[in-house]
């Protein structure tokens, strides 16, 4: 039920524009088993200048209905969510829904075809999803 996050797993690197527009930031995601192999902890630390961190650490496992999401942020924000569909990025990509207070929110992880990895966050309107932050991750030894 896990294997479809296969090609998460490892330590994976990126650094992006800061969210002032003007800094860059960077960014870890590192995806392991844990709890007996019966789930893939992320956990994601972002850099923003040097006094500043966000964290989040998330769970992915096996649902009642398919693969589900449960992730804590360092800013005391929580959402859970579910496998979804992403063929309109990539047919092997991989993809969570999640209903946020602003409304509905997807993340979405592919392939970027040498070994790299996109990482977007979407909001869901009317006319579609809007992405608000895209990120290109290179696996990092070890």
């Amino acid at each position: 039920m896990l294997g479809p996050l296969k090609p998460l797993l490892g330590r994976w690197e990126a650094e992006a524009v800061g969210p002032d527009g003007a800094s860059t930031m960077q960014c870890t995601r590192e995806f392991k088993p844990v709890l007996n192999g019966r789930y893939i902890q992320l956990s994601a630390v972002w850099v923003i200048g040097p006094n500043r961190q966000y964290e989040e650490l998330a769970l992915f496992g096996k649902g009642e209905s398919g693969l589900i999401f449960h992730s804590y942020t360092s800013d005391g924000k929580r959402s859970n969510g579910v496998a979804a569909s992403a063929l309109d990025i990539d047919p092997h990509a991989i993809a969570f829904e999640a209903d946020m207070p602003a409304g509905r929110a997807r993340m979405v992880y592919w392939p970027a075809g040498d070994g790299a990895l996109f990482f977007a966050v979407e909001s869901e309107t009317k006319k579609g999803w809007n992405r608000f932050m895209q990120h290109r991750y290179t696996l990092l030894p070890g």
